[in-house]
């Protein structure tokens, strides 16, 4: 990991990243990421504090990045449904730290603005939903669509599923079965 002057949240955050897709977050400490980056133990924690300051900022930065992915890929839910997957697929140690509460401090108000950003994108694309039952009752819509890019994800990314597919292609198959897009 290679550090630059005035670069090492970012740095951090990024080896943080990717140790947690290689081991879990379970394998992370502010002292491996310190001595990886070349600097004093104490270094990380004045920008995280600690492991959980570390994991809410990491799952800060995931929900941001996960809601320009879907903004990006507006208008239709289909392609915010592939998005989203690709978003997942792409930041796994993002991906997985997001949705562990656990890890992180759910109310610290950067977070919080995040995850609603996100959510918000989200919905918007099952805003555009034709499905009829979707316009009857959009908040099980969200929830029915969260749940498919959700739950299909964690099985990919879990080798649960045959992963010699188009992850892409299969997430698009199954939105356009499940809802009139």
């Amino acid at each position: 990991m290679s550090y630059h002057h005035g670069g090492l949240r970012a740095v951090i955050l990024a080896h943080a990243a990717t140790l947690v897709a290689q081991r879990g977050a379970d394998g992370v400490s502010l002292r491996e990421l310190a001595r990886a980056a070349g600097v004093s133990h104490a270094a990380p924690a004045h920008h995280f504090t600690d492991r959980r300051g570390l994991f809410t900022a990491l799952a800060t930065e995931g929900f941001q990045l996960l809601a320009a992915a879907l903004t990006d890929a507006r208008p239709k839910f289909i392609d915010a449904a592939k998005a989203y997957v690709r978003f997942a697929l792409d930041h796994p140690g993002h991906y997985a730290v997001m949705f562990d509460k656990s890890l992180y401090d759910e109310t610290n108000p950067e977070l919080v603005v995040a995850a609603a950003a996100a959510r918000a994108e989200l919905d918007s694309g099952v805003g555009t939903l034709v499905d009829a039952k979707a316009h009857a009752d959009p908040e099980a819509a969200a929830l029915a669509a969260w749940s498919l890019v959700h739950g299909f994800s964690l099985l990919w990314l879990n080798d649960a599923i045959d992963t010699g597919a188009d992850p892409v292609g299969v997430v698009e198959r199954l939105g356009l079965i499940l809802f009139d897009a």
